[in-house]
């Protein structure tokens, strides 16, 4: 830490939650995102059906590539290099960047565009770099070799290791964090901003 960055015990007020909000609260992120893309669906209104529907395929394949995430990791128990794991270190941070893309895109304001960056500087690079540092103390053989060649975001060509599958469990999916349900919601919100399709 540097000599004029103040540490944590010293934070107070505003500075403490801000901090905590970046850094260490992961519900607080999750929040910001639902409540980013219900509002986007509760005041867009798409520009027209080619914006609309170019950013609602970026969303799905966002949806798709989280539910495909969601199934194949064990938090805390089994490093996840199957699946997408063996294309990207964190697919489904990949996932919620289509989605907030492909929303801002489908929703037809300039402004969400501006909230999406903001969410993706903001929060992104530490909550990567933090549990960088945590899937490495935890699995420690295994995270490194896989961490020198498989990207945080920028996903492989090729499969890492042997392109062993893996498998992909619904039930995880919904253990994680009920991200079948979440998926379920988002195709609605998408489904509410085609109704206002000029």
């Amino acid at each position: 830490m540097s000599a004029e960055q103040p540490s944590l015990a010293e934070r107070t007020g505003l500075a403490r939650f801000a901090h905590d909000l970046r850094y260490r609260r992961h519900r607080f992120r999750q929040f910001i995102g639902i409540a980013f893309l219900i509002l986007l669906t509760g005041v867009g209104h798409p520009w027209g059906p080619l914006s609309y529907y170019v950013g609602a395929v970026i969303a799905v394949l966002g949806i798709v590539v989280r539910l495909w995430a969601s199934g194949h990791v064990k938090k805390n128990k089994q490093l996840a290099t199957t699946g997408p794991y063996a294309y990207v270190r964190h697919p489904l941070y990949v996932g919620n960047h289509l989605l907030m893309g492909g929303f801002s895109l489908a929703s037809g304001l300039w402004w969400a565009f501006l909230g999406w960056a903001f969410i993706s500087f903001y929060f992104y690079p530490q909550t990567i770099r933090h549990e960088d540092r945590h899937l490495a103390r935890l699995f420690p053989g295994q995270w490194e070799p896989w961490a020198k060649e498989t990207r945080a975001l920028i996903p492989r060509l090729s499969p890492y290791g042997t392109g062993e599958k893996g498998e992909w469990s619904f039930r995880q999916s919904l253990r994680q964090n009920g991200e079948p349900i979440i998926a379920a919601l988002l195709v609605l919100f998408l489904y509410v901003l085609h109704t206002r399709l000029p």
